[in-house]
């Protein structure tokens, strides 16, 4: 039997929410490109998507590289460079809207979730830089400079609470700052995050949280928030 892959699923999705024809007629609305223009602005987003998945080895370079594999005319740097725009910003932004208005369904919110006040996400990622910059930027590794951006994003209102920019060398951890903001809010982070006292100063504050367990970790549960139908085995005191 046939199983497609995780990534053809992913590939067929997009496609369908982005028509390439929706793609060229946008592009053209906000200028992005000429009606004749020697630029497919369909290979463009798709290079610049698929891109962002790649790790940190992520380059402007490297992008201009997808494009090329894949377009029918290729594209000199100074060529593609010059169509990094606020207008391509915009429209990709514009993107990233429509794809959220998609696949928003509000009114499918579980009660166990609606019972927070907000739901909130933490996280980090790397930005990599001209290694000209590196004395400002420290990256992990020599001969290479990185930002590194942190977020807490409140899914709940679709707002960016707090942004900081770093050097890639300080730690997602460190940016995340509790207090009383907490009362009441699901926050959700991933390993970079994870510090008993930190759990333990959410839970001080009234508030929740979702995290990844380290491999080392062997927590124990302690109470049980929903009872099962049939015959459910009780958890308490178990380790996971």
């Amino acid at each position: 039997m046939y199983n497609e892959t995780s990534s053809s699923r992913i590939l067929r999705r997009l496609t369908t929410l982005f028509p390439s024809e929706f793609l060229e007629e946008h592009a053209e609305e906000l200028g992005v490109v000429e009606r004749e223009g020697k630029l497919q602005i369909p290979v463009l987003v798709w290079a610049l998507v698929f891109g962002f998945a790649a790790g940190e080895s992520r380059t402007l370079a490297g992008f201009r590289r997808s494009y090329n594999s894949t377009a029918d005319e290729t594209i000199s740097p100074g060529g593609f460079y010059h169509r990094l725009t606020p207008s391509l910003a915009e429209y990709l932004r514009d993107l990233v809207e429509r794809g959220l208005d998609e696949v928003a369904v509000p009114d499918a919110v579980d009660a166990d979730i609606d019972r927070f006040r907000d739901v909130m996400i933490a996280d980090g990622t790397v930005l990599r830089l001209h290694e000209f910059l590196s004395d400002e930027f420290q990256a992990r590794h020599e001969e290479q400079a990185g930002a590194k951006l942190h977020l807490l994003h409140n899914a709940t209102d679709q707002t960016i609470e707090r942004i900081d920019v770093t050097d890639e060398k300080a730690h997602d951890s460190t940016l995340f700052k509790t207090g009383s903001w907490l009362h009441g809010r699901l926050v959700l982070f991933d390993l970079a995050y994870f510090k008993y006292r930190r759990f333990a100063l959410i839970d001080e504050n009234d508030g929740y949280f979702v995290s990844r367990l380290k491999q080392n970790a062997n927590p124990v549960i302690t109470e049980e928030l929903r009872e099962w139908r049939g015959r459910a085995i009780p958890l308490e005191g178990e380790k996971i």
